[in-house]
Order: structure tokens, then sequence, then C-alpha cells
């Protein structure tokens, strides 16, 4: 389902400091965080439907989404996964990009989207739910953010948990360097649960409540579904940007970082 925390525009030496989980089940074919064919996209790739859930561009654009959780779901919806990768490969600045996917955005199932342009220093997030109200375009504002399975910001335990301990670290560092990996691993390898009475209420308990933890780890009859990467992306104002992974790879946690300038 994915989770993310993010600072934008309110730190002196990252315009964006980035932290995301992705949850997906352990089977699914994917890879991990590498440049894409031709070289202009930097991400991990899910293999069976080609996109991606996170990914940045040489020229300084930033995509990463999260699926909206819901009980009914279409089959036959595009990829989600799809979305990043258009905007990368656009010349659409985030609003206008936002604004042309309007007019196809209930061909999806839900999505939370954040479109970036550090260039520009813009910043969007759309999303195309609730079901039959026009999708939402936001300008992102300076700040903290979390982003989960609802709306941005959206007061999830989860969500306000992670937004904490974000802001605890942040804090701890000040204005100073930023140790991605201690980030990674203090903040979002989280496991508490959410009491029953803050969850949303929207599928089964049972599922909600395995899902209601940052870092998730659930055995269910199609597999094992859970936390399977976590990335640490930061964008210095010199334009040097800094793409950390750990992954899991045949039950084995691996690490893979890749540097490289706007």
């Amino acid at each position: 389902m994915c989770i993310a925390a993010f600072v934008w525009q309110a730190h002196p030496l990252y315009p964006l400091l980035l932290l995301q989980n992705r949850d997906e089940y352990h089977n699914r074919p994917t890879k991990p965080v590498a440049w894409w064919d031709g070289g202009e996209i930097l991400g991990g790739r899910d293999e069976v439907a080609g996109g991606t859930w996170l990914a940045c561009s040489r020229q300084g654009r930033v995509a990463f989404l999260t699926n909206v959780l819901e009980l009914h779901t279409l089959p036959e919806a595009k990829s989600r996964g799809d979305l990043p990768v258009l905007f990368l490969e656009s010349k659409k600045s985030p609003r206008e990009f936002a604004e042309e996917l309007m007019t196809e955005a209930h061909q999806y199932n839900g999505f939370n989207l954040i479109l970036a342009d550090i260039r520009s220093m813009s910043m969007v997030y759309v999303s195309n739910r609730p079901k039959g109200e026009p999708i939402l375009i936001q300008k992102v504002s300076p700040g903290i953010h979390v982003l989960s399975n609802a709306k941005l910001d959206s007061p999830w335990h989860k969500a306000q948990l992670l937004r904490q301990d974000f802001k605890e670290l942040l804090n701890k560092y000040g204005k100073g360097e930023i140790a991605l990996k201690e980030m990674v691993e203090n903040v979002m390898k989280n496991t508490t649960k959410a009491d029953e009475s803050r969850l949303p209420g929207i599928c089964a308990l049972d599922w909600e409540f395995s899902l209601s933890s940052i870092f998730v780890e659930v055995d269910t009859p199609l597999g094992r579904y859970g936390t399977r990467s976590t990335a640490a992306l930061t964008i210095r104002a010199s334009g040097k940007v800094s793409f950390y992974e750990k992954y899991l790879e045949k039950d084995t946690w691996k690490e893979k970082t890749v540097n490289f300038n706007i």
C-alpha cells in the first residue's frame, strides 16, 4: 500500500527529503533502484505491470504514489504505477500534467500521487478519490507531510506516528547533514499497530489491523505481504541527488545507493 513522509522547501540543505515504504506481495517480481533503459528515469520497477511507486529524473522531476484503501477495486483498471512514469517522461509542469490527467483519472483504482519539479520548485498532490467526485489537485505547501492510504496528511494512526518520529529526527539534526540510513532504521521500521478504535473501518478489521503499522508484515493466502523496500531520496539545494534503497531480495535485505546531479 505504501507510506511516505517528506519535508518540502523547509530545510536549508534539502529542498526535498523523502522516505517511503513500499508494501507489496513478496513474490511479486520487482527490480531495485536503477537507471531505466535510456538512462533518464531512476527508481525501482514493478516487473509485472512495468511501472513504479517512486522515481526521479535527471531533470529534477520526482513522482511517487500510494494506493487508496478501498473495499472494492476494478480488476480491469489501468496500472497506477504508470502515472509516475508518464509524468517523468513528459515536459509538462506538475499542475499541467495533473490537469491533463483529469479526463482519465476514473480509469484507475484509487490513488494518491505527488508530482514535483525541483527546478521550478513546484509540487502538487493529485487524487481520484472519493469516487464520483472531481479529481483533486492541490498545491503542496512547504513543510512536513505524510502520505498514507487516505488523503495527504490524513490523521490515520500510522501517518500520525510517522509524522511525529520523522519530525523528531529532523529536529535532532537541525540544519545539518542528515544520516539517511539512521532515519530509515529509526523511522520506517516501526511495527506498532493501531488500536481497533483507530482503524478506518473500510475493509475487514483484521486486514486493516495488519496494515496499520508503518512497517507491514502479514501472511495471506496469496503469500507473504508487507514492506519489501524502503527508499530515502534527498535533493540538495546544489542539485545533488541521493537515492538510497533497502530492499528485500530472496528473503535477504540488501542496500543500494545511486547519486547524480540535476
